[in-house]
């Protein structure tokens, strides 16, 4: 006689398991879902799962034994909640007159300490297991002690736990390239500030390493690059709104253009910059647009750069 269906000591189990359990390794053991059979019937097992893909990481030992173990590495960022039915039938399944009893056990996948900080913001590999930071840039200007934090782009300097729902404290630290100890990090913050002024025109590559409290094997690195430029508040203006020379014709190249008002004294163009205290930026330089016949110097001189034959009038700009 068939009458009786097998039976489940316990129709729903919940487990919960690390995302870093080796494959292979038993998570239900074959105590917990072996199902009875009053008719003393060889009982049959066979398992399904939600999602489709569950039973790629789930499987029972054998068709008779229903230990659950696990098949395939787990990755918590793809699936971390997981249910499977497990279907215990008192013959084969293709048999007339089968009786089947069900347990349902919940998988859920709890999140292991596997990845580093990751600065932000970040672009993820095509696996999406990796986010990796471009950087960080800062200005300052030179011979000037800025207050507060410095102001960087994308933006402030900050990593994240790559393993999100563990969240685990992040500390930051400068391990190479702050020359003269000109730079601090908030070790909590990441804030970048100064502790002295910059004298000279340069570029600083700070490494900086972001590592969790807990682990500083668990670590990430990036780069800061401040530049310490010239203060750059105020465009440079022409202090005149005209300037008048003059150079008689047939003079050799590079013959000085002199000044109509003063015509014993070259004429010189100034650009005036309201940074410096003499308005006289270094970095200044001077184009002429509309002409190939003249050029300017460095300095704001006005020479030939051809031997004019014929008197003319020219506006140059």
């Amino acid at each position: 006689m068939n009458d009786n269906s097998p039976v489940f000591k316990e129709a729903n189990i919940t487990v919960s398991i690390n995302e870093d359990i080796k494959v292979n390794t038993t998570v239900v053991p074959q105590a917990d879902v072996t199902a009875t059979d009053a008719d003393l019937d060889t009982v049959f097992y066979n398992l399904t799962g939600s999602p489709l893909e569950a039973t790629d990481y789930f499987k029972i030992r054998g068709v008779n034994n229903p230990a659950i173990y696990l098949h395939e590495a787990l990755d918590y960022e793809k699936l971390n909640f997981m249910q499977l039915t497990l279907y215990a039938m008192d013959r084969n399944a293709s048999a007339p007159g089968v009786h089947t009893a069900t347990a349902t056990i919940t998988v859920h996948i709890l999140q292991a300490d596997l990845r580093p900080p990751w600065f932000q913001p970040c672009s993820f590999t095509a696996d999406s297991k990796v986010c990796i930071n471009r950087g960080y840039t800062g200005r300052v200007n030179v011979s000037e002690m800025t207050t507060g934090p410095l102001i960087l782009k994308p933006g402030p300097l900050y990593a994240v736990d790559g393993d999100i729902s563990l969240n685990e404290k992040i500390e930051y630290r400068i391990v190479d390239g702050n020359d003269n100890d000109t730079f601090s990090v908030n070790i909590d913050t990441g804030n970048i500030t100064m502790n002295k002024p910059v004298n000279t025109l340069r570029t600083f590559l700070l490494y900086v390493m972001a590592s969790q409290a807990n682990n500083p094997f668990r670590f990430s690195q990036t780069v800061v690059e401040i530049s310490i430029v010239r203060r750059n508040d105020h465009k440079p203006h022409f202090e005149k709104a005209a300037y008048l020379g003059t150079v008689p014709v047939d003079q050799p190249i590079r013959s000085l253009v002199m000044d109509a008002e003063i015509p014993l004294r070259p004429l010189r163009i100034f650009a005036a910059d309201e940074d410096f205290p003499d308005k006289v930026n270094p970095d200044v330089t001077y184009q002429i647009q509309n002409s190939t016949d003249f050029t300017v110097s460095q300095d704001g001189f006005l020479l030939t750069a051809v031997v004019l034959n014929s008197a003319a009038t020219m506006t140059l700009l």
